[in-house]
């Protein structure tokens, strides 16, 4: 038998930095198991080149990577997501689309890159410390046993790992 796949979505404003760290090392950490997307409520259209140069030397795959609109995944064609994540303070208290399937939700705040592009080190320094916290928290998430949890206790544990202290993550 199969082992079911668990679709995660991240959300974010512009879906250029955060979003798209969150999609990749899930694809590549989630082994098969879980499938990231990820979306913006206003994306830019483009994914910040300093991420997709900082994801790609740590050898995260970044296959399909592109700033899209969230309404993509709010149709019935859809993929069917399981939780949906957001990632940044803007888009989790935006009013979003109603989601096919009611999927659990979380808020995994994280610091903004976009917002030191006028001083690129100071922008890869923050993309590399999303992408350790990503990563901590995402370890998290792939251990969860989601295959026993029901929708309200999946996201009553997906919100706990936003508040997890430091020494419980493996680095």
């Amino acid at each position: 038998m199969t082992e079911r796949v668990y679709n995660v979505l991240f959300l974010c404003t512009g879906n250029s930095a955060r979003s798209i760290i969150a999609e990749s090392l899930l694809n590549t950490m989630g082994k098969g198991r879980f499938r990231g997307f990820s979306a913006g409520s206003h994306p830019g259209g483009t994914v910040n080149p300093l991420v997709l140069a900082h994801l790609r030397d740590r050898q995260v795959a970044t296959d399909g990577a592109r700033s899209k609109s969230w309404h993509e995944f709010a149709g019935d064609e859809a993929p069917r997501m399981d939780l949906v994540i957001t990632v940044c303070d803007q888009a989790a208290g935006e009013l979003c689309p109603v989601w096919p399937g009611m999927p659990a939700k979380a808020h995994w705040g994280a610091p903004d890159p976009a917002a030191h592009m006028d001083d690129p080190e100071q922008a890869r320094t923050v993309i590399r410390e999303v992408t350790q916290l990503m990563q901590r928290r995402l370890s998290l998430l792939i251990n969860l046993p989601v295959a026993t949890l029901d929708r309200i206790s999946l996201q009553a544990e997906t919100r706990a790992i936003a508040n997890a202290r430091s020494e419980h993550f493996q680095t």
